[in-house]
């Protein structure tokens, strides 16, 4: 089989059975580097327990192996997009894919809980390096429908890492393999790591770096830290009180964005190579599936959230129970995926609008199952309703990357990629953090804060918010272009 930079040029989609298996190979080795940085955000809530046991790791300790992961990610995410269109994205992704393999194994192998910590920031960082590389590459590498396909299996990616996440971590930590317990869940990565990083010479083509010969150094300190000002605060923030400290950071970081902002500006002004080019905000399209991504992405990872802490606290389940009980909205999530391009042709556009309606009828459902004060065989009742929500997920997750980077230069995309990467990574952890506010403010007024009725209402409540988000979301979709990007060469 002969390599695929002579048998799949950029911007051509594979013809025949042998490319068509190369098709999908290229895929493959893109999508396990996305696959690992999103199920690595989820997979670790489930090992901390044994983290803090182990390791005689303090709160903040276990707070940080949390944080610092999505702080690092979340604040290098468009640097690692401008990298790629500097210096190649295979080679950016090489190395992401490299950085992140050995930091998983460092925190696999950590002797203590300071060690983890600076771990888990480097796998962080190296996910920001790796993420973007991968939605810019997806756009450039396939065309028409075949692009319409990866950006589907993107999607498919990212949902089955986050909804995986806690059922994957809860078998390995059941399993106890070699005895690893909860280390398993980081070396893991090391074996699929090494293969992907093997394969990516041969399978993934060297795309051209198309943007400028200068990283702007100064936009690059003033994102990171108006990013980290905002983010920071919503982490640890309600954890500790909303200290001065959190507020300080959060008035802080609205006039450095806007600094990083008018540096932009100037330097596209004076022919420089800012690290986001002003023209991408120009495109009305792009701005509002930003904004629809935000919505989605909070309210994706918000709903994870408050799920497993109930069905956890509430419910008394174990990390394995919990995690069984997601299986039913994995099937509705990969169901809808995997039928996403002949979904499209049923519904046309709107797609996307009907997935956001049927997650909010899902919510709507899971709030009458929930308040309805009917404990005996609660799960069963959910689990249908789980699987109606996955559903719902799922039509709106597959597509919508294509769609808000429809119509766009390829000259942008490595740095296009790195911004709704980092609108969905903010995005995350945004919706973690005001869910949180309204799941364990109602929580602390439900009589008895541990009782199962105290659980209930304050899922209650947030089932509520987040179908609020899904009607959003579906508005929102009606601003976006009225062409599919299904069709788009």
């Amino acid at each position: 089989m002969s390599s695929i930079n002579t048998t799949l040029k950029p911007g051509h989609a594979a013809a025949g059975p042998a490319a068509s298996r190369m098709h999908w190979a290229t895929l493959l080795v893109m999508l396990s580097g996305t696959f690992m940085v999103v199920l690595d955000f989820f997979i670790v809530n489930v090992a901390l327990p044994s983290i803090q046991q182990e390791l005689h790791a303090g709160s903040g300790a276990l707070q940080m192996v949390v944080a610092g992961y999505g702080l690092a990610n979340a604040a290098g995410l468009i640097t690692g997009g401008r990298l790629g269109d500097l210096y190649g994205r295979r080679r950016m992704f090489a190395l992401g894919l490299a950085l992140f393999t050995l930091a998983s194994a460092l925190c696999g192998l950590a002797p203590n809980a300071g060690v983890l910590v600076a771990a888990r920031v480097m796998q962080g960082m190296a996910g920001a390096l790796l993420q973007p590389q991968v939605l810019a590459m997806l756009g450039l590498v396939y065309t028409g429908t075949q692009r319409a396909k990866a950006f589907a299996a993107y999607g498919l990616a990212l949902g089955l890492g986050a909804v995986g996440g806690q059922l994957l971590g809860g078998l390995l930590i059941q399993a106890d393999i070699a005895g690893m317990g909860w280390r398993s869940c980081f070396l893991i990565n090391v074996p699929v790591g090494l293969a992907a990083l093997a394969l990516t010479p041969r399978f993934i083509p060297a795309l051209k770096a198309s943007g400028g010969s200068r990283l702007d150094l100064v936009g690059m300190c003033l994102v990171a830290t108006g990013l980290v000002a905002v983010i920071w605060p919503l982490v640890e923030g309600r954890e500790q009180g909303w200290p001065l400290w959190s507020v300080l950071c959060l008035v802080v970081a609205a006039p450095v964005l806007l600094v990083f902002g008018l540096h932009q500006q100037r330097l596209a002004a004076r022919g420089g190579s800012p690290l986001l080019a002003p023209a991408l905000f120009a495109e009305p399209a792009f701005v509002t599936g930003l904004l629809t991504s935000l919505f989605f992405y909070a309210g994706n990872a918000a709903f994870y959230f408050v799920l497993a802490v109930y069905m956890q606290q509430g419910l008394g389940l174990s990390a394995l129970d919990s995690g069984l009980v997601f299986t039913s909205l994995a099937l509705g999530f990969l169901g809808t995926s995997l039928a996403a391009p002949m979904l499209a042709c049923w519904l046309g556009r709107q797609s996307i609008a009907i997935g956001a309606l049927l997650l909010a009828a899902g919510h709507l459902m899971q709030y009458a199952v929930v308040t309805a004060g009917i404990h005996h065989g609660l799960v069963w009742r959910m689990a249908p309703v789980l699987f109606i929500e996955g559903a719902g997920i799922g039509m709106v997750m597959a597509p919508m990357v294509s769609t808000v980077l429809a119509g766009l230069s390829p000259r942008h995309a490595g740095v296009a990629s790195g911004v709704l990467a980092t609108v969905q990574q903010v995005g995350n952890s945004l919706g973690v953090a005001l869910i949180g506010l309204l799941f364990y403010g109602r929580l602390g007024r439900g009589g008895a804060a541990g009782s199962a009725e105290a659980y209930a209402g304050a899922l209650g409540n947030s089932l509520l918010y987040l179908l609020v988000l899904a009607v959003l979301v579906a508005l929102l979709f009606q601003k976006l272009p009225k062409t599919r990007p299904v069709s788009q060469e």
